[in-house]
């Protein structure tokens, strides 16, 4: 059997979020967050939980870093709760907020772990949601002055910066699938949504920039490979649509395109932009694709789509096919996808530089009578996406690193405590941390990097 060895410099490591982890809602001065008030919502979460507590890596983060230098980790990939920094979302500093990020980043690089911050993976301060959220143009203000205050803080010590994560899942699953905070339904709040989110990612850029000249600076974006069910004209076109809901509405206005036209057409059709596209004012898509240093990459899964059915239909359907292994999120698993869209990013988008900000999945297997945790579910799924990420590589796609999701078992959103994506087991009761199988064996790839 042939060795897959990456480049030399690669990066592995893990990626969490705030508060998915950190616990301490309202520790040492931190304000509410949207997540905070979404969750102590009855109803809202599957489980009934919340992040109050989630892994406490707010009182932990020295263990954990251990962890992460034992399994031979050379980045680590995390966010900084909004709230923490700024409890009412600009204006007063709360400087034991920047303390915690402060001694989180020494204790990386004292361990030889590259620090990557994101700085907003959802959390946004409650404070600015009462005064209408990123549906708000102000917000987009707010966050350049955010971006201002960490990277002035932390810029010399973080030479690696994430605007957002996954500007779709903050617009489209809050805003029109409801299923994340602030949980609302409505295309015609969601569109605008989007836009004023990677506003605030263009308008930040060149404050991070200022404050960390060398730095490199991008976002991150979930992409899913959408594919027809067949050759059909109806499967292609709702092929498209797919592509351009979840993909190029980002993609585009980001490397210069503007937002596409096939998709600014159906969503007018449909009654989704009734004052057109006015939210989007002059300079505005100059501002946006401002250059960046790479795109970090998330990827789980692909779609293949079915003709939609109707003329009042917004997405077109995307059942698993029969079949088709999958996840205990039931997401298909198809690790072609992530060449595929590697590959469109290098040659259709010409992105300088990519890191897969965020591959993994979700499997429940626990310790046995012994404590051994026998995933070997997961290792092969990782197995499969390193081996499609090399893959690429070959092809001549400049992909720098790899961050699996996640680190740790975690608050996973709308599903609570019900859903295990970490390669490092934890007993919710005890708050012990307990490396897989996986992590042991993604402790081996990082020491040859490679398989």
């Amino acid at each position: 059997m042939t060795n897959l060895i990456f480049p030399d410099n690669f990066l592995w490591g893990a990626a969490t979020s705030s508060y998915q982890i950190e616990g301490a809602w309202d520790a040492d001065g931190k304000g509410e967050s949207i997540w905070d008030r979404y969750t102590h919502t009855p109803g809202k979460i599957d489980d009934n939980s919340s992040g109050d507590v989630a892994c406490d890596h707010y009182h932990r983060y020295a263990e954990d870093v251990a962890l992460m230098q034992d399994l031979n980790f050379q980045a680590y990939r995390f966010s900084i709760g909004w709230a923490r920094i700024l409890p009412q979302g600009w204006g007063q500093v709360n400087q034991k907020g920047l303390d915690f990020y402060s001694r989180l980043v020494d204790e990386l690089l004292a361990a030889n772990i590259t620090p990557f911050v994101t700085l907003y993976h959802w959390d946004l301060p409650q404070a600015l949601q009462e005064e209408g959220g990123w549906l708000a143009r102000d917000t987009a203000v707010a966050f350049a002055e955010y971006a201002d205050v960490v990277s002035r803080h932390l810029g010399d010590r973080v030479q690696h910066w994430i605007t957002h994560n996954e500007p779709w899942c903050a617009s489209m699953v809050s805003y029109v699938f409801g299923e994340h905070a602030p949980g609302h339904r409505n295309w015609q709040e969601a569109l605008p949504v989007s836009h004023h989110l990677l506003l605030s990612h263009g308008w930040a850029v060149p404050v991070i920039r200022q404050n960390c000249p060398a730095a490199a600076v991008g976002i991150t974006l979930n992409q899913e490979w959408s594919q027809p069910v067949d050759q059909s004209a109806g499967a292609l076109a709702a092929a498209r649509i797919y592509d351009g809901f979840y993909n190029r509405w980002f993609l585009d206005p980001l490397y210069g395109r503007g937002y596409p036209a096939d998709l600014v057409d159906h969503y007018s059709r449909l009654g989704h932009l009734p004052q057109g596209m006015a939210f989007v004012q002059d300079d505005d898509l100059t501002d946006i694709a401002t250059p960046t240093d790479f795109l970090g990459l998330n990827y789980y899964t692909r779609k293949v789509v079915q003709p939609i059915a109707t003329e009042q239909e917004t997405l077109p359907p995307g059942p698993v096919p029969d079949g088709a292994p999958t996840t205990d999120m039931g997401w298909e698993i198809y690790p072609d996808g992530l060449y595929n869209i590697l590959n469109r990013l290098a040659f259709d988008y010409q992105v300088p530089k990519i890191y897969i900000t965020e591959n993994g999945v979700s499997f429940s297997d626990g310790p046995d009578e012994s404590g051994h945790i026998d995933d070997q579910r997961r290792l092969d799924y990782l197995d499969a996406h390193f081996r499609a990420a090399h893959r690429a590589i070959q092809s001549g796609v400049p992909l720098a690193g790899y961050f699996v999701w996640s680190l740790l078992d975690n608050f996973e959103w709308a599903r609570g405590y019900l859903q295990r994506f970490g390669i490092v087991w934890v007993d919710y009761q005890t708050l012990e941390r307990f490396p897989k199988k996986s992590a042991l064996w993604y402790k081996e790839v990082i020491g040859h990097n490679g398989l």
